[in-house]
């Protein structure tokens, strides 16, 4: 049994958000779907948003061995302050992202891009306090 087999499903699917293929798929399918709210192609803009992070969250979660992840710096960090509603602060952060696309705001835009990355940088206020 390997160290991935072994962690639990909640482990799972918090280390998983630190792969590098995770962090890839969600920055780049987010700016795409952006994008595409600029033009107000929603259709698109939601499949492209969504649909590729939540296949490679399933792949990921069912198939990688995430235990590395677990063990280094970032996830020790993630481990510790990634919550579930840090993890629903930042989700939420695609609304001015998305919402500023859609009226074709840089501000909104920035301030959604500000608020996602705010949230992973979040238990940093400790470490630095």
């Amino acid at each position: 049994m390997n160290g991935s087999e072994r962690m639990s499903s909640a482990d799972r699917l918090l280390y998983h958000q630190i792969h590098p293929l995770k962090v890839l798929t969600d920055v780049s399918t987010a700016a795409t779907a952006c994008f595409l709210f600029w033009e107000h192609r929603t259709v698109a803009a939601l499949l492209v948003g969504f649909l590729p992070s939540i296949v490679v969250s399933v792949l990921l979660v069912r198939w990688a061995d995430l235990e590395p992840y677990r063990r280094s710096a970032l996830g020790r960090y993630v481990g510790r302050f990634m919550t579930r509603q840090v993890e629903l602060a930042r989700f939420a952060g695609l609304i001015p992202l998305w919402g500023g696309a859609w009226v074709r705001s840089l501000g909104l835009i920035v301030v959604g891009a500000v608020w996602i990355v705010g949230c992973w940088l979040w238990g940093m206020r400790r470490v630095v306090a």
